[in-house]
Parts: C-alpha cells; structure tokens; sequence
C-alpha cells in the first residue's frame, strides 16, 4: 500500500527488486527516471525533482538505496559497485521498464548511474550525474592534494571505529559534512531524514559497507560482470551537473572532467551558488537543467 511522503504528488511503497525489498518515493507515468541519492541523504533529496520529472512525462522513482531503511539490508553484505548496478537493472526490471529509462545519480548514485550507463547501454537512453567527475575522471583526478585533503571522511567511514563515529552525539558528524559541503544551506529537514533511515545499527553499518567494500574489495566478486563498464565512457547523451562551492568535491573536478564526456549531446555545468548537494540548494536551477537535456 502506498502512503503519501513530503512533496505534492509523491507517493511511498515497498518493491522487491532481486533479492531486496526497497522503499521507493515515485510520482508520475511513463518512461522511468531511476533517481539514486548518495552519502549521507535519502531518496528523499530528490523530492523537488521527482514532481518535475512527473509532469515531463517520467515515472520518477527514487529508491533508499540497499541497506538505507526503509529499504532491506542485503543478505549477501555487498556494497561494491557491482551490486549498486545491479540493484538499477533490479529495479529496471521489477518497475516494467524499457529501453527508454533514464537513469539520474548524485555523490554514490553518480557512480552508480555511470557505470550502470557504461556496462548496460541497452537499458538507459539518458544519463544524468550530479557532483561526483564521470568514472573515467576520478582516478585521474582525485590524487591531488586539496581533494585528498576533502576525502578525509572516507578514512573514517571506512574504519572499525566508524559507527562509533558517525552515530555519536545524534549523528553530528553528518551533519558536520552536509554543513562542509553545502556552506550557507541548513540541512535540518534532511538530517531527519538521514536520522530516521540510518538510525538502526544495521542500517548505518550497511551505508560505512560502501566504504568498506571501497577500500577493500571482495576477492571474490560475484557481482563484477555488473560493474564491467565502470571504467570507460557512457554512450548516452550526458549531464554532468556540479556546484561551483561544493565543500566534498572541489568544482575544479568538474572542469577537468568535461574532456570525458564525448557523448553527443554531453555538457558539463557548475552551477553557482550551489555545494555538493545541489538539488536541495537550487532545485529550480537544477531541475530545469535536468528537464531540459531529458527532453532534448
């Protein structure tokens, strides 16, 4: 059964997808728009968009990715890249979905969404990614000083002390990194949110596993053939949308990385006045953007 969830014409409900049962915010009929949020937020950061993808003609859906209640921890404790693409081509599937899908992606989901892009071609037609360089960039272009300095966090998501970390002091350590990353934007609305869905000790061990999963890859990865593309160019038109004061990945990111995006019908924008979680910060900037290279 569906319940009604923040935002006019957004709706809540389960689907099972593989072997997970994800919480999902959707709106609208038509071809889908898979929209996946990152770290520290929920689907719910999505919620100016969705509504503008409904009326475009989308069916806008935006899961809580696995292990972000309401969505189910995985049985199997995967969180490599893998298993993220293949929960998008899950929910592809279990959504009715065709070739005409469009698949949009912020922070972790941005990874996702280009690698899913990259290895399935045949499932989406449009990609859209929002503050993280395409996959092809990062490792060129992560090695600097100053963006070395900004991953910090990483080290700590992924140590053994981790939950202790994040959780403290009703997870003011989140908080801290949306302030850092977004200056001038009061996270308040999202952090309850990100309180509610990580707020079980599984749930926020199962969002530090993408870390972990990062750093230490299994040597045994049943999901690697889901991430084979990760590494090279997306063959779908291509929006890469970065703020130009994002505080987690520096905007200079951005300008190196549009040399990647050869796609026809590719374009980069630093939105300004805008940190890392833009689509929060200038929702009707960025949903016209979004809408506009969906529709062309």
């Amino acid at each position: 059964m569906s319940t009604v969830a923040p935002g006019a014409g957004i709706t809540q409900r389960q689907v099972r997808a593989g072997e997970i049962d994800f919480g999902i915010l959707e709106a609208g009929e038509g071809p889908l728009a898979l929209c996946l949020h990152g770290f520290p937020d929920t689907a719910h950061t999505w919620r100016h968009l969705l509504p503008r993808l409904a009326e475009a003609g989308f069916h806008a859906v935006a899961p809580f990715t696995r292990g972000y209640a309401p969505t189910s921890v995985p049985a199997d404790g995967a969180y490599q890249i893998g298993a993220l693409v293949a929960d998008a081509n899950n929910l592809h599937t279990a959504l009715g979905a065709d070739s005409s899908a469009v698949i949009i992606g912020h922070d972790w989901g941005a990874g996702t969404a280009y690698a899913a892009a990259s290895t399935f071609p045949e499932l989406w037609s449009k990609l859209v990614i929002l503050a993280v360089p395409p996959a092809t960039a990062v490792l060129s272009l992560l090695g600097g000083y100053d963006q070395m300095k900004r991953s910090w966090y990483m080290s700590v998501c992924a140590s053994p002390q981790g939950e202790a970390v994040v959780a403290a002091d009703d997870f003011a350590f989140l908080e801290r990194l949306w302030r850092d990353w977004s200056p001038g934007y009061d996270p308040t609305p999202d952090m309850q949110d990100v309180r509610a869905s990580l707020g079980k000790a599984e749930a926020l061990t199962a969002a530090l596993g993408y870390y972990r999963a990062l750093f230490a890859p299994p040597a045994d990865d049943t999901y690697a053939a889901a991430a084979a593309g990760a590494g090279g160019l997306a063959p779908q038109p291509t929006l890469y949308l970065h703020g130009a004061q994002d505080g987690c990945m520096g905007s200079e990111l951005a300008e190196a990385a549009e040399p990647f995006l050869t796609s026809p019908g590719s374009r980069t924008v630093i939105v300004p006045d805008a940190g890392h979680f833009l689509q929060v910060e200038q929702p009707d900037t960025v949903n016209g953007l979004i809408i506009d290279h969906l529709r062309g």
